[in-house]
């Protein structure tokens, strides 16, 4: 079939690289506009694009879909179908009926749970003992359509985004070409959600990351494994944003004002929480590369302290 990609971020990159190594042909790339990144703020390019580039294939970037250029463009490339993996923008009902056999998206958990822009952050965040992909035919809402399959995927207790993002990543690969195969053949069964049992994972934001001591140490653990790689979770300590990159839950309770560091050791910095204790193995000090609390008493650095409370 003659596919066209949509994606943006990493996650997409298994799946983009197995759809080239297929039988199908990539007839176009379309991922996000360059946005200006890092200190120079100098445009960066996709790790979509970028990929497509060092295969030589043809790579559109449009802001919308509001013109009729856009929509031309597209037409023009005459996809069978279009496999959609975070692209990030909204793609109206005149692009999804473009293609042949319309738009298959892949999304990160097993719907209808976590609909919206963040399904991994949230399911570790939440606590959910297992997550997902699922392959999807798009239509005008919100990861609404109709699923093909759904393929489940156990959270472990030391799983982060980042971790995560890259198993997801790789257990959609056959699904998706398993997909593509029934759709092509006219196999493909799609399976109405139960839209009764949808929760919604709204965008990520920086301060989401601030933790919040009166929780446990159980949800402050799950925050900072959500919040690993981006946007990482952080106390304020002395008027410094400490971000928290690894952390354990501890099983004794402290009778002191949650927050409140209790000792450090080469295990790290036990810290009081509203029920039980967390153990921070890891920080990373403002403008600092990450260290572990090991380190950090090797170097005789002092601002870390017993009885100091975070904020």
């Amino acid at each position: 079939m003659r596919i066209v990609f949509a994606g943006t971020p990493e996650f997409g990159l298994p799946c983009l690289s197995a759809l080239q190594n297929s039988e199908h042909q990539i007839v176009a790339v379309y991922t996000q506009p360059d946005r200006p990144a890092g200190r120079g703020r100098k445009l960066k390019f996709s790790a979509i694009k970028t990929w497509a580039l060092e295969h030589n294939i043809l790579v559109n970037q449009p802001v919308n879909f509001k013109s009729q250029a856009a929509i031309s463009e597209l037409q023009a490339l005459k996809p069978d179908l279009m496999v959609v993996i975070a692209y990030g923008l909204i793609l109206p009902t005149e692009v999804l009926n473009i293609p042949t056999f319309g738009c298959v998206n892949v999304h990160a958990s097993i719907l209808p749970k976590w609909r919206g822009a963040s399904p991994i952050h949230n399911a570790i965040l939440n606590g959910d003992e297992e997550t997902g992909v699922a392959i999807m035919q798009m239509d005008k809402g919100m990861d609404t359509g109709d699923y093909y399959q759904i393929t489940a995927c156990k959270i472990s207790d030391d799983d982060t985004t980042g971790t995560l993002h890259d198993k997801l990543a790789r257990i959609a690969i056959n699904p998706l070409l398993e997909t593509i195969h029934n759709i092509q053949n006219y196999k493909a069964i799609p399976i109405k959600q139960n839209s009764s049992l949808a929760t919604y994972a709204g965008k990520i934001k920086k301060e989401d990351g601030k933790i919040i001591w009166n929780n446990s140490a159980q949800k402050i653990n799950q925050q900072i494994r959500a919040f690993n790689p981006w946007p990482l979770a952080y106390a304020i300590l002395n008027g410094l944003n400490l971000q928290i990159i690894q952390a354990n839950v501890v099983h004794n309770q402290s009778n002191q004002q949650p927050g409140t560091i209790l000792e450090i050791s080469k295990q790290g910095m036990l810290v009081s929480t509203k029920e039980k204790s967390i153990l921070i193995e890891k920080i990373k000090f403002p403008g600092k590369n990450t260290i572990a609390i090991s380190d950090y008493l090797n170097s005789n650095q002092t601002s870390l302290q017993v009885g100091q409370v975070f904020l």
